[in-house]
Parts: structure tokens; sequence; C-alpha cells
């Protein structure tokens, strides 16, 4: 009698693998979304905390960054006493030096308005599992 494996049993098991597989890569991708809107939710926090130092000292928020209002890039890469500046330009006292970007800033960004009299802004930022929010001096979604 010859011991081995039928091809029966091979192609169970290959096709239990292959589900078992599945199912991990699918449980990991949603983690992955998980961890992103909590580091959102993070740097969200952060920002309005070094707005508030930079309200404190100035009794207005800063400016919207030259033209543009996506925050953790180029122009609006540090927030100081200035204001919104490169981190090249970042010097004297600094709110926050590394301004941070959204995870997955080719699809998703930071937008910062303030209001016109500098009372007040708001930070309008996406989560992949909650949608668009928006935090204010006040209040955070």
């Amino acid at each position: 009698m010859k011991k081995g494996f039928t091809l029966i049993e091979l192609l169970v098991v290959i096709a239990i693998i292959a589900l078992l597989s599945t199912l991990s890569v699918v449980a990991l991708n949603s983690a992955r979304a998980k961890s992103r809107d909590a580091r959102r939710v993070s740097d969200i926090k952060q920002l309005r905390t070094a707005l508030e130092m930079y309200f404190d000292q100035n009794m207005a928020y800063p400016a919207a960054p030259f033209g543009t209002t996506s925050l953790g890039v180029n122009a609006s890469a540090c927030l100081n006493a200035s204001g919104w500046t490169t981190t090249s330009g970042c010097s004297g006292t600094v709110y926050m030096q590394k301004v941070p970007a959204d995870p997955q800033p080719t699809t998703k960004l930071y937008t910062y308005d303030v209001g016109s009299n500098g009372s007040t802004y708001t930070i309008n930022y996406t989560l992949e599992n909650g949608g668009a929010k928006t935090a204010t001096p006040s209040s955070m979604e």
C-alpha cells in the first residue's frame, strides 16, 4: 500500500490556506485604515494646540499660508510667531516645528481656513472610516 496524500486532500488543504490568507489580508487592511484614522485625529489635536498657543501670543489665528489651504506641505510646513512658513524659515518662537500632513497626501489633505477677523478657524480632514470632519477652536468632529 502506498503512503501519501490524494489530489483531493491536497486541493482541500490549499483551498483552506488560501481562504485563511485572504481573511488575514482583509483584516490587516482594516487595521491599517484604523491606524491612519487614529493618526489623523492625533495630528488635528496637535494642530489645534499649536494654533491655540499662537492665538494666545497674537490674539488672532494665522492667515492661510501663501494662497494655499493645505497643511503640512511646502509653505505650511512650520508654524512660528510669523505664522505658517517653510521648514527652512522656521525660527524664533516655534509653535509647531513640523506641521503634519495627511498619511495619504495624494488622496486626502488637511485644509485650513481662518475667519475674516482671525478669531476663528476651521481644519477639514477626512477619515477613511468616518468621512469628512471639521475641527474648530471650540470643537472637533
